[in-house]
């Protein structure tokens, strides 16, 4: 392999020195199959070598992009397509490197990011602009393709992808509709965070970033350690009750087949949902007072409630009046108020970010553990890792409002 990787880079030093004055276009997203080979989905050395030097003598029938692609495949994919199972469970194979990608889940982008792949990065959603827009880099300059929930097919079209990136319930819809462009529909929520590790190794596959995935991995593991080893000595019995809400409207609550309930049971906390069937539930005020929860956690950003600063990047500890004044009426909530957690000023509220989506989980674990246990974490400080993982793994400021009350 190592060999192989030699020999192939130097060709392509040779072949990149003798086409300095072409545009190189991005590979177009129609064609498919490894360029350059025979047929049988395996590049040979010979195969790249016929491909390369009569392209140099200006007689070869391949474009600069074929024969780039193609010593890119025999270098890092042994010469064979990237097969994956995505986790939708669908086996998904690829044929050429990728460098033109469409997120469509809104928890997909961090990684992207995090994989120093952004560049990639060809079309946006609006919901995406809207809730993250600030922090991330370079989103408000990339063309908008539609919603979460719903693509403006034409304009992904225009933009070009080789990849869509979705949750597992829309890939094969989505898959249907953009076949015949030739465009692979790649099914990773990044919302479990069971699920996690698997889906950034499976990005970090298709991107060739598996080195800096690993690094990743291993830095939020050493971070849920450092809580788990605590919480998992906790008994059954000894573990807080708490009742969640997404941000989406009152009485919505999640179950644990969701990511909110993964950042509350590592916690150390009972999700009093955790049992209900499905992701998130509707349920009754008084089913929710009948359980008797002692800490609340509402998972949401400011804009979710009313307008105004408040939990996300732009907002500071001295201008949280619109935060503050939700969670007021939040402990004075009919249904709310008769419970135990609000009885004893136990109601927090927690950025969605942080929450819901898996790759910033490990921050809400952080900022829960905290909350329920506040003497045996006296220790520990949530916001030190939240901080890394902007300044290290975003290569952004960190700043911002993400959890209220402040844990320290």
């Amino acid at each position: 392999m190592k060999t192989k990787r030699i020999t192939s880079i130097v060709l392509v030093m040779v072949l990149l020195a003798s086409a300095l004055p072409l545009v190189v276009m991005p590979a177009a997203a129609q064609q498919a199959g490894i360029p350059c080979d025979d047929g049988n989905n395996e590049l040979t050395r010979d195969e790249l070598v016929n491909a390369i030097l009569p392209y140099m003598l200006g007689e070869g029938s391949h474009t600069l992009d074929e024969v780039r692609d193609a010593a890119w495949v025999y270098a890092y994919w042994d010469g064979k397509p990237e097969e994956i199972t995505d986790s939708a469970g669908r086996e998904v194979t690829i044929c050429r490197p990728v460098e033109r990608i469409i997120p469509m889940s809104s928890w997909s982008y961090e990684p992207i990011w995090i994989l120093e792949a952004q560049d990639k990065v060809v079309g946006v959603t609006s919901t995406l602009k809207e809730s993250a827009g600030a922090w991330l880099l370079g989103i408000q300059d990339k063309p908008t393709v539609g919603t979460y929930k719903e693509l403006d097919y034409e304009k992904v079209l225009e933009v070009n992808p080789q990849i869509v990136i979705t949750g597992s319930n829309k890939a094969e819809e989505i898959a249907e509709k953009l076949a015949p462009a030739g465009i692979t529909v790649v099914a990773m929520s990044f919302r479990s965070q069971e699920k996690f590790d698997n889906d950034l190794k499976i990005l970090a596959k298709i991107l060739g970033k598996d080195e800096r995935a690993r690094e990743f991995i291993s830095w939020r593991q050493n971070c849920i350690d450092e809580i788990k080893e605590r919480t998992e000595e906790l008994e059954p019995e000894e573990k807080i009750k708490v009742y969640g809400e997404s941000n989406a409207r009152f009485w919505l609550t999640p179950t644990k087949d969701s990511g909110f309930h993964g950042v509350i049971t590592t916690a150390g906390g009972n999700n009093i949902a955790g049992d209900l069937p499905g992701k998130y539930v509707d349920v009754e005020s008084e089913w929710v007072v009948n359980e008797s929860p002692e800490v609340i956690v509402i998972a949401a950003t400011m804009s979710d409630w009313i307008p105004g600063p408040g939990l996300d990047y732009f907002a500071d500890e001295s201008d949280i009046a619109d935060t503050k004044q939700y969670l007021e009426e939040t402990y004075n909530r009919t249904g709310l108020m008769e419970t135990d957690a609000a009885k004893e000023g136990r109601v927090y509220l927690l950025h969605g970010y942080v929450a819901e989506g898996a790759c910033r989980s490990f921050v809400g674990v952080g900022y829960c553990a905290k909350w329920f246990y506040p003497e045996q974490f006296e220790d520990l400080e949530p916001e030190e890792y939240h901080r890394e993982y902007f300044e290290e793994w975003l290569d952004m400021e960190y700043k911002g409002v993400w959890a209220y009350p402040p844990v320290s």
